[in-house]
């Protein structure tokens, strides 16, 4: 009898994670894609589901129905998965320097990666901090509004707001095309600036 009832509560346990699963899974790898090397991503992605799983209980929004939405447990997740990218780039800097202190070589450049026609504009992105990159990034990609971006970074929604403006600036200050119009405009000879 007090077999039956401790599988009751972890079939529903499995069914909230496998429910919670189906919403943010796709997302959060999307997420990570544009974050993390492509080798990466996946072990990344099942780190932070991994964690998802052993915190089911305090993930916000998840007990309000069979199906989450997106809305309320998305923002928590991408900052999970956001805390698992940062201990694997502190993981691979940690194997980097051990390598460096083994071998005494020169240390190993960073593979940047190729953006095609979008060069520019990861050029313009790289000038930020770090912080705002994020900002923008979550607001830009992931669609996320300040008050959601604030629950991924730790910031208060006020603080990512004045961050996502003056980023936003920035960057249309470096992205102006060199006669002095905003990138995308035509010129007077009808050649855009792109």
């Amino acid at each position: 009898m007090e077999l039956i009832q401790e599988q009751e509560p972890a079939r529903s346990r499995e069914q909230r994670y496998e429910a919670l699963a189906r919403v943010v899974a796709q997302p959060l790898h999307r997420y990570l894609r544009r974050r993390a090397d492509a080798d990466q991503v996946d072990d990344i992605l099942a780190e932070s589901m991994l964690v998802l799983w052993r915190r089911l209980e305090d993930v916000p929004g998840l007990d309000g129905g069979p199906v989450p939405a997106a809305d309320e447990v998305l923002p928590w997740c991408y900052g999970v998965a956001r805390r698992c990218l940062s201990n694997a780039r502190r993981a691979d800097s940690r194997r980097l320097g051990l390598v460096e202190r083994l071998t005494r070589a020169a240390a190993v450049p960073a593979v940047q990666p190729q953006y095609g026609e979008h060069e520019q504009l990861h050029a313009a992105l790289s000038a930020l901090g770090a912080t705002d990159r994020e900002v923008v990034l979550l607001w830009a990609w992931e669609e996320l509004a300040p008050r959601a971006i604030a629950e991924v970074t730790g910031l208060s929604a006020n603080a990512v707001s004045i961050r996502l403006h003056r980023a936003k600036k920035k960057l249309a200050v470096l992205l102006e095309g060199k006669n002095g119009l905003p990138a995308g405009h035509e010129t007077a000879d009808g050649r855009s600036t792109r």
